[in-house]
C-alpha cells in the first residue's frame, strides 16, 4: 500500500432534507478520478483507505454514505437504501464535475460498486473489487444464522448472548427489535455484540486491534443498525438481482478486477464465483492465504496491483 496522506479538500453535500455527507479528495488534484466506497454498509471511510491508490496519478475520492463516519445524522436509517446511495453517487459526481471515474469496493462496497455499475454503465472506467457480497438471502444466512459459527463458536456465543434463546431462529430480526429499542443501553450493548462479531470473524488471524473497534458507541451503533437495516430489507433489492444476466450484461465492458480471499468467512469465495461465472470478462484472483479484510497483505497487494494496472486508463 502507498503511504499516508493527507486530503487537499473536505466537504460536504446534502443529499435530502435529513442526509448530509462527509467527502474527501486528496492525490493528485489533476488525476484519473476514483471513488472508494466503503463497507458495512455503515462502516464509514478510514485515512488508510486513501493508500490503495498511487497518489501522483489518482484523484482519490472518499465517501462516508448516509448515516456512517462524519455524515450526519450518524446511524440514521430514514432515507437510507441502496437506491438513495446510487443517487448520492451520481450526485457527488456531478458536484465535482467528472465525467467517468474509476470504482474501488470491498465487501458492502462492492455490493455498492457492482449497483452503482449497473445504473450508470458509461461512468464507470473500471471495478475493482474485493470480498463480494450481493446480499443474497443465503450469504446471509450463512453469516448470521448458521454457517461461519460453525467456525467460530466462541465468538458466535458472545453474538447471541444478547438475543433470548426463544428467538435465535432468525437473528437478524431478533437484533433489528434490540437495535431500535427505545432503550439506548439495550441498542447500544446490541451494536456492540454486533459489530464484534464482523470484527472477531474478518482476518484470517484474529486481530485484537481489529475487534477492539467494536467498542466505540458511534461506530458500532452506526455500522449494526445500518447494517441490520439493510440486511432485514434485503437490500431494497431482488434476491440475487446484482448476479442477474440482463444486469450483467450492462457492464461487461467495464474492466474489472476482483480479489477475494479464500477463507473469507464474512462474505465467503462462493459470492465471487458465482459472478466469475456470469460475468466471464471479469479478472479473479482468490488469495490462498487470506479472509475477509482489505488491509490482509495479500489482499492488498493485488488491490493496489489492480489500481496501479488500472492508472493510466
Amino acid at each position: 500500500m502507498y503511504p499516508a496522506i493527507e486530503p487537499f479538500q473536505t466537504g460536504t453535500l446534502k443529499v435530502s432534507d435529513i442526509h448530509i455527507l462527509y467527502y474527501e479528495l486528496s492525490g493528485n488534484k489533476e488525476g484519473t478520478p476514483v471513488i472508494f466506497l466503503h463497507g458495512g454498509p455503515g462502516g464509514g471511510v478510514d485515512a488508510k483507505d486513501r493508500c490503495f491508490f498511487n497518489p501522483q496519478k489518482y484523484k482519490i475520492i472518499l465517501l462516508d454514505q448516509r448515516g456512517s463516519g462524519k455524515s450526519t445524522p450518524s446511524a440514521c436509517l430514514e432515507e437510507n437504501t441502496t437506491w438513495d446511495l446510487v443517487k448520492d453517487i451520481e450526485k457527488l459526481r456531478e458536484l465535482l464535475k467528472i465525467d467517468r471515474w474509476h470504482v474501488f469496493g470491498g465487501s458492502w462496497g462492492s455490493t455498492l460498486s457492482l449497483a452503482y455499475a449497473q445504473s450508470h454503465p458509461d461512468r464507470v472506467k473500471t471495478l475493482v473489487l474485493r470480498g463480494i457480497f450481493t446480499l443474497r438471502k443465503s450469504e446471509l444466512r450463512f453469516f448470521y444464522q448458521d454457517g461461519a459459527s460453525h467456525l467460530f463458536p466462541e465468538a458466535w456465543e458472545e453474538y447471541v448472548a444478547p438475543i433470548p434463546e426463544s428467538e435465535r431462529q432468525d437473528m437478524v430480526l431478533a437484533y433489528h427489535a434490540q437495535l431500535n429499542s427505545a432503550d439506548e443501553e439495550t441498542r447500544i450493548k446490541a451494536a456492540k455484540a454486533w459489530a464484534k462479531w464482523e470484527m472477531s470473524t474478518s482476518k484470517l488471524f484474529v486481530d485484537p486491534a481489529h475487534i477492539a473497534h467494536a467498542d466505540d458507541d458511534q461506530f458500532a451503533n452506526a455500522f449494526a443498525r445500518i447494517e441490520n437495516h439493510y440486511f432485514v430489507n434485503e437490500g431494497f433489492m431482488r434476491d440475487g438481482q446484482l448476479l442477474e444476466k440482463q444486469e450483467i450484461d450492462k457492464i461487461r465492458h467495464i474492466p474489472t478486477v476482483v480479489v477475494q480471499g479464500r477463507y473469507d468467512v464474512v462474505c465467503p469465495a462462493t459470492t465471487a464465483y458465482a459472478l466469475k461465472k456470469v460475468f466471464s470478462e471479469l479478472e479473479l484472483h482468490i488469495v490462498p492465504d487470506a479472509g475477509h479484510s482489505s488491509r490482509e497483505n495479500g489482499i492488498a497487494k493485488l488491490l493496489v496491483d489492480a489500481t496501479n494496472k488500472f492508472a493510466d486508463l
